[in-house]
This record gives structure tokens, C-alpha cells and sequence, in this order.
């Protein structure tokens, strides 16, 4: 791992993942988190100060980049949440079917290399009746931003850890054999191909 990948990029990656807008959506989502909790992606623990402790019985947050854990554990604590760090990916969740009330993913499946393998993973953990929470970043529906989004992914994946602008969040969700029961889409305050924002609640179709 270069000093890039290793220092810099997760330093980046916490700013712009803990600007106004995106806190926001954070907000609106993760207090509905209840039970034996998964987070995908947990990173730096952006999450972790919207989480409702009295909801929760236990809380994992999986992550291949172990270089983030320690920002995450200090904000677990500044939370008052007990958390166990996976260092895994997405598309291998070390866990039996059935296992958990509750998976959050929020700006992840941009960065996952294949993110419906990985919704697939999440649906097959998830106890009957569970749901996921997601707020996902991905590909506009207007003509003009989509190819903006096309030519710009290429170089925007080596300095943002891997992350896709142009991905389908509603089909990806679709195609992982998810079923939302809450869904909207806006574009938050930036630049239009960088910040169309989906976020909701979904069951196993």
C-alpha cells in the first residue's frame, strides 16, 4: 500500500464524507438502526454519532481498510457504542445466514468492486423481517449529468479509494434482491455529478 492509499486518501475520504449535507442524510437514516446491528463500510465511523444506543444490542462494522479503525474506535467511544471492526469485504461477510436485525450501508456500493454480490451477502445475513438502511451516492437521471459521471469516473476512482459516480443505486438494489419500502433521490448541494444521493429503508424481495 502506497503513502497515498495508506495516509492521505482515508484523511480525504473523512472530510468529504463528514460535510453538512452528507451529516445530514446520516441523520435522517441511522437512528432507525435496532438490533444486532452490520455496518458495510464503516470506515472512519462517520455513522457512529447517530446511531441510538438504546436501540441497539450489539454493533459490528465491517471494512477492508484497516488503516481507518482507529478514527472509528474513538468515535465509538465519543458515541458511548462498543463496536467490533471486521476487516473484510463486502462480498465475503464472515457470518451465518439470518444473523442480523439490521444492515446500514451508506456511501459504500460506490467503492465496492462488486456491489451486487455484496447486497446479495447483506440480504443473506439479515433475519426475516430485517432491514437495510442505505443512502448511496450514484448515476443521475438526467442525460447530461450521467455523461458527466461517465467521463469523469476513471479518474475520480484512484483518488477516492475506488469510488464509481455512475452507479444505479435503485437497480443495484434490485439486482442484490432488495425491496425498498422507502425510497427518495435529490441531488444535495455540489457539483450535480458528484452529490445525487438515494436514500432508504429496504427488505428481501
Amino acid at each position: 500500500m502506497n503513502l497515498y492509499d495508506r495516509y492521505l486518501m482515508p484523511l480525504l475520504i473523512d472530510v468529504c464524507c463528514g460535510i453538512k449535507a452528507i451529516q445530514a442524510q446520516r441523520a435522517q437514516l441511522l437512528p432507525q438502526a435496532e438490533g444486532k446491528v452490520l455496518e458495510i463500510g464503516i470506515g472512519t465511523g462517520r455513522n457512529l454519532a447517530f446511531y441510538d444506543p438504546a436501540r441497539l444490542t450489539s454493533l459490528h462494522g465491517l471494512d477492508p481498510a484497516q488503516q481507518m479503525n482507529h478514527k472509528a474506535q474513538r468515535r465509538a467511544r465519543a458515541a458511548g457504542l462498543e463496536v467490533e471492526l471486521i476487516t473484510l469485504s463486502a462480498e465475503q461477510i464472515a457470518a451465518p445466514d439470518a444473523s442480523y436485525d439490521t444492515v446500514v450501508c451508506t456511501f459504500t456500493l460506490c467503492t465496492i468492486p462488486n456491489p451486487v454480490t455484496a447486497l446479495q451477502q447483506m440480504r443473506r445475513v439479515l433475519k426475516p423481517g430485517g432491514k437495510l438502511l442505505f443512502c448511496e451516492h450514484g448515476r443521475s437521471p438526467e442525460a447530461p449529468v450521467q455523461r458527466w459521471q461517465d467521463r469523469l469516473t476513471p479518474w475520480w476512482k484512484p483518488f477516492a479509494g475506488g469510488c464509481h459516480l455512475n452507479r444505479d443505486v435503485r437497480a443495484m438494489l434490485r439486482d442484490g434482491g432488495f425491496a425498498p419500502t422507502q425510497i427518495e433521490s435529490s441531488y444535495l448541494a455540489g457539483p450535480k455529478p458528484l452529490t445525487y444521493v438515494t436514500r432508504g429503508v429496504a427488505v428481501a424481495a
